[in-house]
């Protein structure tokens, strides 16, 4: 028994004729009487009484009919899903964003999805990047927008559509050392708190580089948290410091410090290597270079 042969005696029945059923579906009548029979030889009984041209079901035929229809639907209602879900219409899509990508995209992707993709699932899981890498390992994550300086090399994860934002010193508009008009040193920024997410060896070590131990993150940083968000609320609010992206940050001033920072932070959409990519990661791979391009660059 075949879904093809239930889908010429559910088109059959409905149709109450050989020759019409026969034009429904594109088939033969010699084709379609031998479906009808290989069926009915397998269920063991007879679906049609057949009375010259007519054909009836018969009590038989009318329970097989129910649970046939039934049979069909599902078919082609599973067909549907797997073509939504190959596309990425339906679904679900698990991303993880580490703090920086966070308050960048998280809410760009889910207006997107919400005016574009309703029916698909989207579940944005925030963490540091171990966290989240080890998260993407494990399967429980489709990809993850993280800081890829603070990735160890791995032949199982992949790294794509890498990117740079420009990174430095921030202060609300009104904070003494903003309105000075002249560059500040290291010294003057340390003169207040300073804040941060977590900042990878690779950035530990440029800091450090450009303005001696005293700007080593375990010392320098006197406000850490995993949100890029708080800790730009929190200098908004105070006269805190924050070491971000510019573009997290668009309402606060980029501090004149020197010797220049001139520091981008690294980013890039990583994968597993060797998993098949759920379908709708593609929408999030078009769409996030729209969304690198428009973000706010200056202080």
């Amino acid at each position: 028994m075949t879904l093809v042969q239930l889908r010429h005696f559910v088109v059959l029945a409905n149709e109450g004729s050989f020759v019409q059923a026969s034009v429904a579906l594109f088939l033969t009548q010699p084709a379609l009487t031998r479906s009808i029979h290989a069926l009915e030889e397998e269920l063991g009984g007879a679906l049609f009484d057949r009375l010259g041209r007519r054909i009836s079901l018969t009590p038989f035929g009318d329970e097989v009919l129910a649970r046939a229809r039934r049979l069909v639907s599902d078919a082609d209602a599973l067909k549907h899903a797997g073509q939504g879900l190959h596309a990425g219409l339906i679904g679900q899509l698990r991303v993880g964003l580490s703090s920086g990508p966070g308050a960048l995209f998280s809410t760009p992707l889910m207006l997107h999805m919400a005016g574009h993709h309703p029916r698909l699932q989207v579940h944005i899981s925030r963490g540091n990047t171990a966290v989240l890498l080890q998260s993407l390992r494990e399967q429980h994550l489709d990809a993850a927008i993280v800081d890829i300086r603070d990735m160890r090399p791995s032949a199982e994860l992949k790294v794509s559509l890498a990117f740079e934002l420009d990174a430095g010193f921030l202060a609300r508009p009104g904070h003494p050392l903003a309105q000075r008009g002249a560059p500040v040193s290291i010294e003057d920024v340390l003169a207040y708190p300073v804040a941060s997410t977590p900042l990878s060896d690779e950035v530990a070590r440029m800091l450090i580089a450009r303005y001696g131990s005293q700007a080593n993150p375990d010392d320098m940083v006197t406000l850490r948290c995993d949100e890029t968000m708080s800790i730009v609320d929190v200098a908004r609010r105070s006269d805190a410091v924050v070491l971000t992206v510019n573009a997290a940050a668009v309402d606060l001033v980029r501090l004149d410090v020197s010797p220049a920072l001139d520091a981008t932070a690294r980013f890039g959409l990583v994968t597993l290597a060797k998993r098949q990519e759920a379908p709708a990661l593609r929408i999030l791979r078009e769409q996030l270079p729209t969304w690198i391009d428009t973000l706010t660059f200056a202080p």
